[in-house]
């Protein structure tokens, strides 16, 4: 697929650009309905994408065909966000000349679409973090049009799944060029700096996702960047849990750490147990025992190869499986301890995206607590632990909360539930604003911002604050006592 033109660039900034107001204004019933009809579309077309996600990711049909459906579960999720209309936060707070700080004004708040959003497609989810996934669906959920910069890893896919995209927002009565895809490295660091985009969105690596980050805060006006680039996953297993289910939690981990051949953004990237967890034979076999699986593309298997060579050598790293990278990659499984660990830092604590991980023994409870303290910023954090090892798996939460969104407790962190609750998010480097999450429906929060009327007209009020409330949406009112 040819590169997108700077003319054809500036032809869908501009489009974006002219689609903000009427797409921003509409209401959150006829977005639904717009949204409704992508998913419906994408659904139908599954016989025609699949294939093609297949051709282009080396990923399974049971796999990818798996992944569409949870990218038109979540288009539908946040229609019914909009059915709702809950996430405006419309707060009415009535004039009161009684108001214990002086006569208050009438005064109403209601949070507005942020205006055209680029969004970087990711390489390992080539449906649910690519061009229907769920930054341009929060997006387009908040009312705002998406310039979406596809992957070069399954070109072929992203135009078509733009296409059929497209097709359904206008035939539904979306207004015209509410959504575009574009194609190049340089569209795209283009388009970061065109003052016409308000947002950007990125999942990726974290030298990519930083270079990005470093161009959207250096534009004249900045704009939120809205980034996930990297996370090691840590997993920590109290001395209790390992005695209780040992073998349950080798098992699991193995899974885990080397399904989809590690090229998951919470992918387990260290597991710690204690010194004596008697585990090494069965993590070994385990591993040995799942198959080579070829990577997305070839740049991403020469760079695991890289960092498993570069890994595999710091002293003081042995290896427990060693899994082949001829034909496709095996698992790998290194081992070591905390002491090394921390004086290796630069070394083992960078993720690897691949099937490898690092088993980690600790000799203590305080060493344990020391690792945990070594970590920079995580996606996720998980806790094996029994009763027996409360007081160690306090002391250990307090730690990972700081460094991690989300904390699983005996789980495992592969596998992110589509839901409102479910914040994907966590200090960086797992992400450049640990406050929002691009999974979950509190996804759409990154793409609107607040704005407050202070005694303006009821008719000129926009129809989510008059108090006739046009649009049905919950309203939050404060009168005068």
């Amino acid at each position: 697929m040819p590169d997108t033109t700077p003319a054809e660039l500036d032809t869908a900034l501009q489009r974006a650009a002219e689609a903000a107001e009427a797409f921003g204004a509409q209401s959150p019933a006829t977005r639904a309905r717009q949204i409704r009809a992508v998913a419906d579309a994408l659904d139908a077309a599954a016989g025609e994408l699949v294939p093609l996600a297949m051709a282009e990711s080396n990923l399974s049909e049971g796999r990818l065909t798996g992944e569409l459906k949870r990218t038109t579960f979540q288009l539908r999720l946040f229609a019914g966000v909009l059915d709702d209309g809950g996430h405006l936060q419309a707060t009415v707070d009535s004039a009161d000349p009684d108001f214990p700080l002086g006569a208050k004004p009438d005064l109403r708040r209601v949070l507005v679409p942020v205006g055209p959003v680029l969004v970087f497609a990711a390489s390992n989810f080539p449906f649910a973090f690519s061009v229907a996934g769920g930054d341009t669906a929060s997006a387009l959920a908040a009312g705002c049009p998406v310039v979406l910069k596809a992957h070069p890893g399954h070109p072929r896919l992203s135009a078509r799944t733009g296409e059929i995209l497209t097709a359904a927002l206008a035939e539904s009565g979306a207004p015209d060029g509410v959504f575009h895809v574009v194609l190049g490295l340089e569209a795209g660091a283009v388009a970061l700096r065109d003052p016409r985009v308000k947002a950007a969105a990125f999942t990726g690596s974290v030298p990519a996702g930083r270079a990005l980050f470093d161009i959207a805060n250096s534009r004249p006006a900045p704009i939120p960047f809205f980034g996930e680039l990297g996370s090691l996953n840590p997993v920590f297993a109290a001395p209790g849990a390992i005695r209780a289910r040992g073998p349950e939690i080798a098992e699991g981990y193995v899974t885990s750490y080397s399904g989809n051949a590690g090229q998951l953004c919470t992918k387990p990237g260290l597991l710690f147990l204690p010194a004596d967890h008697g585990l090494d034979e069965l993590l070994a076999a385990e591993s040995k025992a799942v198959a080579a699986h070829k990577m997305l593309n070839e740049r991403l298997h020469e760079g695991y190869c890289d960092r498993r060579a570069a890994v595999t050598e710091v002293p003081g790293v042995r290896v427990l499986a060693e899994g082949g990278v001829d034909d496709g990659a095996a698992p790998t499984l290194l081992s070591t301890d905390v002491a090394t660990l921390l004086a290796n830092r630069e070394a083992l604590l960078e993720e690897v995206f691949g099937p490898l991980s690092i088993v980690v023994t600790y000799a203590s409870e305080d060493e344990a607590r020391r690792a945990a303290e070594a970590f920079e910023g995580n996606l996720t954090a998980t806790l094996h632990a029994e009763d027996s090892d409360a007081e160690f798996a306090a002391t250990l939460v307090s730690r990972l909360r700081d460094r991690a969104g989300r904390l699983l407790f005996n789980g495992w962190p592969t596998g992110v539930a589509v839901s409102p609750a479910m914040h994907h998010g966590g200090p960086y480097p797992a992400t450049t604003d640990a406050r929002f999450t691009s999974v979950g429906t509190t996804a759409i929060d990154r793409f609107l911002r607040p704005v407050t009327y202070q005694n303006v007209p009821q008719n000129l009020l926009p129809e989510a604050l008059r108090d006739e409330n046009p649009w049905g949406i919950p309203q939050t009112r404060h009168e005068p006592r």
